[in-house]
């Protein structure tokens, strides 16, 4: 069996975190990232980065961390009954960002590892990650390019690997109380370990890589686009099915919350602003309908 090297997973993951937060800096040309390092009390720690106010970054942060216990939190043991009675190590590198410009969409992704051991026993390890996509006025060159970057990063991994995460990803993301998916999806995946280590380790590094590839030409095209508070508003309405989700569904924030982990990073993926309207309709006919009618439903690309 080939070794897992936990070291290279996380000298990986620092640097990611790094590359990340420069290029977000380079396109955002204003803004830069404040890091608070802080240290878990029952093991481990981590770097949040937060950006606040820059020209085209409302609201953002780009998180490592890396934390570890002997007793794995009821999310996971929940989800995964064997890693009971094991000590376990969890690290990763998850990333919200929230735009000013609603014609730039928000946009989401995390690459993690996990490993529960047991002395005389094999380690139980996998990875999980992909990244998501959530328009308020979307264009359909825009989703494509999306999901054409991540079709290119799947390919030398197999040919129905872009399909698989694609469709897990549209699941997942998924408000049943709304009917709606939270955006136009990606990739996601979880419990990826049947390709062995070294594999599942380069597709780990393709997908956090492949990220800015996506995401950045979509914010040169949109940050100038000129909009009204109209828009403001609709985007602001639509950051609340954001909270929706992340509060009620979102596993890793259960995850981080059940083990203890430090309540502001978790939560660091909230948006500055958000509003809820009573029994908000859509006009017909509007740019806010083609969001709902063309762009919340999973479709191919």
């Amino acid at each position: 069996m080939a070794l897992v090297d936990k070291g290279a997973v996380k000298r990986f993951l620092l640097q990611l975190q790094d590359d990340i937060c420069a290029e977000l800096e380079a396109v955002d040309g204003e803004a830069t990232f404040v890091e608070d390092a802080w240290v878990r009390e029952q093991g481990g720690g981590g770097r949040t980065r937060v950006v606040k106010g820059g020209a085209v970054i409302e609201q953002g942060g780009v998180n490592f961390s890396h934390v570890f216990g002997d007793k794995m939190p009821g999310s996971a043991t929940a989800h995964r009954p064997e890693l009971a009675g094991r000590k376990f190590e969890a690290m990763g590198v998850s990333l919200v960002i929230h735009p000013n410009n609603p014609y730039v969409p928000t946009s989401h992704a995390n690459v993690r590892f996990f490993i529960a051991e047991k002395e005389g026993c094999d380690p139980i390890w996998w990875f999980g990650g992909g990244f998501d996509l959530t328009p308020f006025y979307p264009f359909n060159d825009d989703c494509q390019h999306w999901h054409d970057t991540a079709k290119a990063l799947c390919a030398p991994f197999g040919d129905s690997v872009y399909a698989e995460h694609k469709k897990w990803c549209d699941d997942y993301f998924f408000l049943p109380h709304r009917n709606e998916t939270r955006g136009v999806g990606g990739l996601f995946f979880d419990d990826l370990n049947q390709w062995g280590f070294a594999k599942s380790f380069a597709y780990i590094r393709a997908v956090g890589e492949g990220f800015t590839q996506a995401y950045i030409p979509i914010i040169n095209k949109r940050k100038n686009t000129p909009f009204n508070d109209q828009q403001r508003q609709f985007q602001l309405y639509r950051r609340g099915r954001y909270v929706e989700f992340n509060l009620v569904y979102d596993r890793g924030t259960l995850f981080g919350l059940q083990s203890n982990g430090r309540t502001e990073s978790i939560l660091m993926s909230m948006p500055p602003l958000a509003r809820w309207e009573y029994n908000y309709q859509v006009q017909p006919n509007s740019h806010e309908e083609k969001l709902y009618e063309e762009f919340l439903i999973p479709r191919e690309w």
